[in-house]
């Protein structure tokens, strides 16, 4: 019983540990288009300790080589032997989890659609599932499909008061559908629940900035960093210093951003834009080109950059 649990689980959570909360720079939050996407690799493990597990059948050994499959990273076979223990056992309790480990595997190589038809089965056998609500919403999010997310998130909401990822994601896509009220209202929700929480700070952060209102934004998101501090949240107040003409204190978050993620294409174009405001032609010129060899296009860079 202990084995075959522990091979489910580390099924689950060798693609990572939880659902990324939604933080990335995007249009409305840092003036450059970027969509709110989590990582497609980070998802919940989902594990039930309730279920009996006999360890003397096909069933777990299929199980078992699955995981030896995904130890060795792989994806076809392993998810060819997950579908095989399905279809050995079609009525077995344990499915459910086999079907969200074969959505993470699929999610993990970009086959978005079929990660999201494996999800929802496996929602149909287990429907107050919310880890597997959190992974399909994720998953929804990344091909843009916004009011399913939010479905997902406020089901989970309904079925866990105290559940802040999903009030937290469900706040910052209403955010950027520029439905601030509601962002509000959910931020607010968290603090009812955690009167300390670090991601209601960062979601209100988001909301002023949102609004404008770039020197409220820049205190609630340095109150984070003081704990946390991220590369989104310390692009996102050098965007707010760049705002409110704090060039320096600007220059210098978008340092450690880079330091902390030099792969985001959207950092490089925050330094073209701060290069811009200094006057430094060629530093601008080539923040564009690292940008656009980062994968953000140039053409759509500059157009960004309002040239």
């Amino acid at each position: 019983m202990k084995r075959i649990l522990s091979i489910l689980l580390l099924i689950t959570v060798v693609f990572g540990a939880s659902a990324q909360a939604i933080q990335s720079i995007n249009e409305k939050n840092m003036k450059f288009e970027k969509g709110v996407k989590p990582d497609p690799t980070k998802v919940k493990p989902t594990i039930d300790s309730s279920i009996p597990v006999d360890t003397n059948t096909v069933y777990f050994a299929l199980v078992d080589s699955a995981q030896n499959y995904i130890n060795s990273k792989q994806w076809s076979k392993a998810e060819e032997f997950l579908l095989d223990a399905i279809r050995c056992e079609p009525s077995n309790p344990s499915n459910s989890l086999l079907l969200s480990n074969i959505a993470t595997i699929q999610r993990r190589q970009g086959r978005l659609h079929e990660a999201i038809r494996n999800y929802s089965m496996a929602i149909d056998l287990t429907p107050n599932a919310v880890t597997l609500l959190l992974n399909r919403a994720a998953v929804y999010t990344l091909i843009d499909s916004i009011a399913l997310a939010q479905a997902d998130y406020e089901r989970i909401m309904m079925l866990d008061d105290h559940d802040v990822e999903s009030r937290y994601n469900h706040g910052m896509l209403a955010l950027n559908t520029g439905d601030a009220k509601t962002a509000q209202n959910d931020f607010e929700d968290i603090l009812r629940i955690n009167p300390n929480s670090g991601l209601a700070k960062q979601g209100q952060g988001f909301v002023h900035k949102h609004a404008g209102e770039f020197e409220k934004a820049a205190e609630c998101f340095s109150e984070v960093i003081k704990v946390k501090p991220t590369s989104t949240l310390l692009a996102n107040r050098a965007d707010c210093y760049l705002a409110t003409k704090r060039l320096n204190e600007a220059s210098l978050d978008i340092a450690n951003a880079l330091e902390l993620n030099p792969d985001d294409p959207y950092i490089y174009l925050l330094r073209a834009k701060l290069n811009k405001m200094r006057y430094n032609r060629t530093d601008v010129e080539r923040d564009i080109k690292l940008a656009a060899a980062h994968g953000l296009p140039e053409p759509e860079a500059r157009a960004l950059l309002g040239e």
